[in-house]
């Protein structure tokens, strides 16, 4: 299924929705969905070993985190109002809540993709030579935003290519064996499944450019708004779970892997090409930083050429990013995406 048909799917959803979720409600069930990768394997872990349910007790509520196999069905079940979070990169979290008109609030920014993103071609070769070729990605999504940014950097375009060919994730293993595929772009762990196989090459990957693909889970507005307790329980498990990664417990890491269908090297490879944010204080920072902006302007750009900024967009400025600092990106009337600082400045203070 194109995306841009999900997209559309779960837009008039989240309209049928609106007028209830236009007011969310003080309530103590919560559900955030999560896809497999490697940023976001903490959140199952999190489900499976109990730490979720202990910081969830302490404010007296209950969050479930659900695995849902499909990653662009995840937000599309988010978007639809199925869950009150998601684990999703910015681009992703612009084009189809944002876009589609649900107040959606960047709560915990977990890493940048640093590697773990790649255009890979059958055989030797650099990014030229996909001039001509077909490649298979998961449609509008991150990996389409890679392969845009690695033809720039060689002087092509999309209509250099033979075509581009929308592939899910989940076939993604299975499709590059065929004899059809010459080329893919997709997210780790796959990459590294697929850079397992003979003859396969890295021509371009995320941290040529860094910063630029980030892993979040992002939350309802107005139902963090009315339900504070449910950010800070988020908030507080997901860095309970950053120290002990960082203190390299093998036995929480060797659970993560074996859950992304790899062991601990392979995982801990996976890590290596991720920037994850350990403590608290390093993602305020990001967030902060003068680049995001400058950051989904471009992503903002990327999605309007390609039609997916919302439904009849007029121009990139179309859906509003806010920023802790209380500047914008786009249309400051239509403010959709925004990145709060708050509860990760909790954790970082040791206020939780």
């Amino acid at each position: 299924m194109k995306l841009n048909t999900l997209i559309a799917g779960a837009v008039a959803a989240a309209m049928t929705l609106g007028a209830n979720s236009a007011l969310a409600e003080t309530k103590s069930e919560f559900k955030v969905a999560w896809s497999i990768y490697v940023g976001w394997m903490p959140w199952g872990y999190l489900e499976s070993s109990g730490i979720m349910d202990k910081w969830a007790d302490k404010y007296g509520i209950d969050v479930e985190i659900v695995q849902i196999n499909d990653y662009v069905e995840s937000i599309n079940l988010y978007t639809a109002g199925q869950f009150d979070g998601v684990s999703a990169t910015n681009m992703d979290t612009l084009s189809i809540p944002a876009g589609g008109g649900v107040d959606t609030t960047a709560l915990i920014v977990g890493d940048f993709s640093n590697g773990n993103d790649a255009v890979i071609l059958k055989g030797d070769g650099g990014l030229a030579d996909l001039k001509g070729k077909p490649v298979n990605l998961v449609e509008l999504s991150v990996s389409h935003y890679l392969l845009a940014r690695g033809l720039d950097s060689v002087g092509l375009k999309e209509s250099d290519l033979a075509r581009v060919i929308n592939t899910s994730d989940a076939d993604m293993i299975a499709a590059y064996g065929t004899d059809d595929v010459e080329a893919v772009v997709t997210w780790n762990p796959l990459v590294s499944t697929i850079m397992e196989q003979p003859g396969a090459t890295k021509l371009f990957d995320s941290s040529d450019i860094p910063g630029e693909i980030i892993d979040m889970m992002v939350v309802n507005t107005e139902t963090l708004a009315s339900n504070p307790d449910f950010g800070k329980a988020l908030v507080g498990a997901w860095y309970e779970l950053m120290a002990i990664m960082e203190a390299g417990d093998e036995a929480a890491l060797t659970a993560m892997a074996e859950a992304s269908g790899t062991d601990l090297a392979g995982y801990k490879a996976q890590l290596g090409s991720t920037q994850m944010f350990w403590k608290p204080a390093d993602a305020v920072a990001f967030v902060e930083s003068a680049d995001l902006p400058k950051t989904m302007v471009n992503v903002a750009e990327f999605l309007f050429d390609k039609g997916i900024l919302g439904e009849g967009a007029p121009s990139a400025d179309y859906v509003g990013v806010a920023y802790p600092d209380g500047s914008t990106t786009g249309d400051a009337d239509n403010v959709k995406l925004r990145y709060d600082a708050s509860f990760m400045k909790m954790a970082a203070d040791g206020a939780l």
